[in-house]
């Protein structure tokens, strides 16, 4: 179990901001990363720039697209920054163009920064592999309403659904499919996870971010 504080230093320069896309993203896919993955999670009618899958081959990097169910509203994150903890696992730092970032351990969230009602951060059992790694305490700190942490106590179950086949913009991936179920103060949560044991990532998720995000949509579209 590895407690995340320390994120609070690594995610001060996230913030929220209006900032809208400059250019089309089908221009964008032909220059570097960051001038592609500029969408924030905006409102329901921003939509967002379909991908191609030739298009997603052409980038130099990595790209995850994050959708906020309650909100409808989706968004194309680059990597801004990596910290690999050994045994504990790699953290990955994505933000969007104005700078909201999410952090994931594993390809488990850990921490939001700039959209409201953030994960501050967040213990749950990883190993070093992707996903989570087993049962146990999971135990969130949210921000509230009224900007005062909210600390949120789970305890989990993980299940090995077994293996699916699933589709990411034109590309079918063998995965194994984890679910963690959990149930405590923060109510009850189904976090699911397909996980790409070829590649050592989780290619598709849907986690639970606390009570006023709720849940998470995370696709790795790149590579």
């Amino acid at each position: 179990m590895k407690r995340l504080a320390s994120f609070g230093l690594l995610l001060l320069l996230a913030a929220c901001s209006s900032g809208t896309e400059e250019a089309p993203l089908q221009v964008q896919v032909l220059n570097n990363t960051a001038g592609l993955i500029r969408q924030r999670l905006g409102p329901p009618d921003a939509g967002l720039p379909p991908v191609t899958r030739a298009q997603l081959d052409a980038l130099e990097g990595a790209a995850l697209e994050v959708t906020v169910e309650a909100r409808d509203a989706a968004a194309y994150l680059y990597v801004n920054a990596e910290r690999d903890d050994g045994a504990a696992g790699q953290v990955t730092v994505w933000r969007t163009g104005d700078n909201s970032t999410i952090a994931l351990r594993n390809g488990v969230l850990v921490a939001t920064r700039g959209l409201g009602g953030d994960v501050l951060s967040s213990e749950v059992r990883v190993g070093g592999g992707p996903g989570p790694s087993g049962g146990g305490a999971h135990v969130m700190l949210i921000r509230g309403g009224d900007e005062e942490a909210q600390r949120m106590a789970l305890v989990c179950e993980l299940a090995d659904l077994g293996t699916e086949t699933i589709e990411i913009v034109e590309r079918r991936y063998p995965t194994r499919h984890l679910q963690q179920t959990c149930s405590g103060s923060g109510g009850e949560a189904i976090n699911d996870y397909w996980v790409d044991e070829r590649a050592g990532l989780v290619r598709q998720s849907r986690q639970w971010a606390g009570p006023y995000l709720g849940y998470l949509r995370l696709r790795q579209l790149a590579p």
